[in-house]
């Protein structure tokens, strides 16, 4: 769900399931990087994703460098493959205390905690593109998760009104 929310599923069907995604990537234009020995940049070498808006976020996860410097010794990742970004993410989810709530099922909490780390989650207020909660949730349970009784009931009614009152589900449509 978060990779969906990072990348979106048209650059994670182009990249490496979105492990080598570059920050300022769009489906047209896949920025990657080759080689998961370590963090493909430095705060030197930040990309200016939009006007005067520089990041060296990177990865599934889209992970910034000054984050990774932190949580790699301390997690004792060996490098950036796949399975230390997911280590990383896990950890960011630890600290969020988001997992307790993932496994319960309570979705929109566990979003709302961790809406600070990653700016493509509703209310992250990052100024960037967020995605609808709607849309993660059906991410989510196409993965196998699975919604407390009072989500699943929130969701249903939300989703019901928006066929109704639009004629079909869009994913600009905040809850």
């Amino acid at each position: 769900m978060l990779a969906h929310a990072e990348i979106g599923e048209a650059m994670l069907a182009l990249s490496d399931d979105g492990y080598d995604v570059l920050v300022g990537s769009l489906p047209g234009a896949v920025k990657t990087f080759s080689s998961y020995a370590e963090h493909p940049l430095s705060e030197a070498e930040a990309i200016e994703y939009a006007p005067d808006l520089w990041s060296t976020a990177a990865g599934r996860y889209q992970i910034l460098a000054r984050y990774w410097r932190h949580y790699q010794p301390m997690l004792a990742l060996p490098d950036f493959s796949p399975e230390s970004q997911d280590r990383y993410a896990l950890q960011q989810l630890r600290e969020q205390r988001a997992l307790p709530l993932i496994q319960s099922g309570r979705l929109r909490r566990a979003i709302a905690a961790c809406a600070n780390i990653w700016a493509s989650l509703p209310g992250a207020g990052y100024g960037q593109h967020e995605v609808a909660f709607e849309s993660l949730v059906v991410v989510y349970q196409q993965a196998g998760g699975r919604l407390a009784s009072r989500d699943q009931h929130w969701l249903e009614s939300v989703m019901q009104a928006v066929r109704h009152d639009r004629g079909g589900w869009h994913e600009e449509r905040d809850p």
